[in-house]
């Protein structure tokens, strides 16, 4: 069977941006459009509308969008039944994690999984763990690694790999700084010291909420995207930040940082496997999820 045509158009579908889809399917925009044209000939319905500033799904589209994923799923469901050793799985999983956690986890998490299933092949992202979330819903990736965030989606699951506490961290080369923060805990002292903070997620939520608390507003030198970006900026003396334990503690910068002993700390959080319900089915997913099960620290 020629499936190809229904990744594309799951692609298009799940991004809404032809030059993203296109990117992700390593295709032209012109070729990936020319390809979307020829499946709305054979079905003869429009399945996107297109103008100059969005592209959108038709209720066409929605409604062809369901039987793709289904058909590609079953489309892999009997190709695996029909191999004459059933029970080896293959083809491909998509994993997302951050690079703390590529090399934190999952040597030890692959190894396994490996060794069981050798005939899988693996794709792995790296990028900001606060996206991790984002790119499971998105379906850009079938498995992301990340922080639990507070509240999470009821169409998607998370198991829990490890702990880590949230902690403030200041240049070892501003002592000044690191006595100031410990010993002044006023929100004047803390509101003239510059913060490098996440542009988003958890560590960022949960630094908003505690320096609210305190009535203290930052002075913000820089958002960026990733912990080991903040710990970089903070080892190089530009402000004080707040950064996983774990990601400290796999630092090649991590004797170059202070970390701050403030009270009340932050809440600490949960890392761990996230994936969507619906695709549990998916032998892949499930399998891995199942070898992983066993690594929970």
């Amino acid at each position: 069977m020629h499936t190809k045509p229904l990744h594309l158009f799951i692609t298009l579908a799940e991004t809404l941006h032809f030059g993203r889809a296109s990117q992700l399917c390593h295709l032209s925009p012109s070729a990936l459009s020319r390809n979307i044209r020829q499946l709305e000939e054979q079905l003869g319905v429009t399945l996107f509308k297109r103008d100059n500033r969005q592209v959108s799904l038709t209720s066409e589209g929605v409604l062809f969008l369901e039987y793709a994923r289904q058909a590609l799923q079953n489309w892999h469901d009997i190709r695996q039944r029909l191999r004459p050793d059933p029970d080896v799985l293959s083809g491909n999983l998509s994993l997302y994690c951050s690079v703390t956690a590529s090399y934190n986890f999952l040597y030890e998490l692959l190894n396994d999984f490996r060794l069981n299933h050798p005939s899988i092949e693996l794709s792995l992202h790296t990028g900001d763990p606060a996206l991790a979330v984002n790119m499971v819903e998105s379906r850009d990736t079938d498995i992301a690694i990340g922080a639990r965030p507070d509240t999470l989606s009821s169409n998607t699951i998370f198991q829990p790999i490890t702990h880590s506490a949230l902690v403030f961290i200041a240049p070892a080369s501003q002592p000044h700084w690191v006595e100031q923060l410990t010993s002044d805990v006023t929100a004047a002292t803390w509101s003239n010291i510059p913060f490098i903070l996440a542009e988003q997620g958890l560590a960022r939520q949960r630094t908003d909420k505690w320096l609210a608390d305190h009535g203290i507003r930052p002075k913000v030198y820089a958002q960026v995207r990733g912990n080991e970006a903040i710990v970089s900026m903070v080892s190089l003396g530009f402000g004080i930040g707040v950064a996983p334990q774990i990601v400290l503690e796999n630092s090649p910068l991590n004797q170059r940082i202070k970390v701050l002993p403030i009270s009340p700390a932050l809440a600490p959080y949960d890392i761990g496997l996230f994936a969507l319900k619906e695709r549990l089915s998916d032998p892949l997913i499930d399998a891995f999820f199942t070898t992983t099960s066993r690594h929970e620290r």
